[in-house]
């Protein structure tokens, strides 16, 4: 579910053969972009095998999740690490398939550039740092110019919160103890296990949680990675959020505007009435039902009003849900 998603085009392109006839091909890509003298420059990429110009992507491995793939397939093609950000938009197609046709699916994000350096490959010949407007008029394929618009729609650089819903603990009924207490079980381990190999992806620096040891546990080994403490925001816990929704909101939005991206791990009884009163406020429309499954992701973007020197709050600009990642 996001604001920014399209509605999947059918176009006849990209050469990309499959040998399962009607079954949906599903792959990932980014916007890869660093800043330029006039603004951010993304690349786009030769390939040889099929002579055109395109953004990294590729098809996703088996259990590889889109996330996943698009910062694996940035590496693959270009050399670069990169930190996702916002999902942009989902792109629909064909490709060929013995006796006909199969539906292809491509996930993209935006993606900071990092550490690396281009070097011919398998895949790839050539990349180009552009501007935005020079890669639009390069690239091979009109749903490459569609990505790049969606990733004009905001900053490049633009706040980020990855807010998490704990990873599952049992129902509360089977626990005797103090449920401030209350442990992740072994399946939300699992879930917790995913999360660290996934949220590290966005890059957060910051991490925060209700006062909650199951809420703690679900993101304890990316802060153990970082070196951080976890910060403790009762706002963030079901009654603290009861008790005011419009405190909640105004934390919230101070921690969209600290340094770097953040995580944040909150409850089921917090999670869409906070998401919803931040795309109300922010002007987010088509959210529709906010879902929030155990151990589920919302990427929350913020970004300021045109023309504001920073005095104003943040206002949510896009939003985007992660499900379970072993659901």
């Amino acid at each position: 579910m996001s604001v920014t998603e399209n509605q999947p085009a059918t176009e006849q392109i990209d050469g990309e053969p499959t040998d399962a006839p009607g079954r949906t091909v599903r792959a990932a890509g980014a916007v890869l972009w660093r800043d330029g003298t006039g603004g951010p420059e993304v690349a786009v990429v030769h390939r040889p095998r099929y002579d055109d110009w395109s953004l990294p992507k590729g098809k996703l491995d088996p259990g590889e999740l889109p996330a996943h793939a698009a910062a694996r397939e940035v590496a693959e093609e270009t050399g670069f690490s990169c930190v996702l950000s916002r999902f942009l938009t989902r792109i629909g197609y064909d490709v060929p398939a013995p006796g006909g046709t199969a539906p292809k699916v491509v996930d993209y994000f935006a993606a900071r550039a990092g550490g690396g350096s281009f070097a011919r490959n398998d895949e790839v010949d050539e990349l180009r740092w552009l501007p935005v407007a020079e890669a639009r008029e390069l690239v091979s394929y009109p749903h490459d110019g569609r990505v790049l618009d969606a990733f004009e729609q905001l900053p490049a650089e633009s706040p980020t919160v990855l807010l998490v819903r704990h990873a599952k603990a049992g129902k509360r009924s089977d626990w005797s103890g103090d449920d401030v207490l209350r442990p992740l079980t072994e399946a939300g381990q699992r879930q917790r296990d995913a999360l660290h190999s996934l949220l590290p992806l966005f890059g957060p620096v910051r991490v925060y949680s209700a006062p909650r040891l199951r809420c703690e546990q679900t993101v304890a080994p990316i802060a153990a990675d970082l070196g951080t403490r976890i910060g403790t925001e009762p706002l963030f816990s079901e009654e603290g959020y009861l008790a005011d929704p419009d405190a909640a909101v105004a934390r919230m939005l101070r921690v969209a505007a600290g340094t770097g991206p953040a995580l944040v791990c909150s409850q089921g009884g917090v999670i869409p009435d906070l998401v919803t009163r931040l795309a109300d406020s922010g002007g987010v429309t088509g959210l529709g039902e906010v879902a929030s499954r155990k151990g589920s992701v919302w990427t929350l973007t913020f970004r300021r009003a045109a023309g504001d020197n920073g005095a104003a709050p943040l206002r949510l600009a896009a939003a985007n849900y992660l499900p379970d990642p072993i659901a």
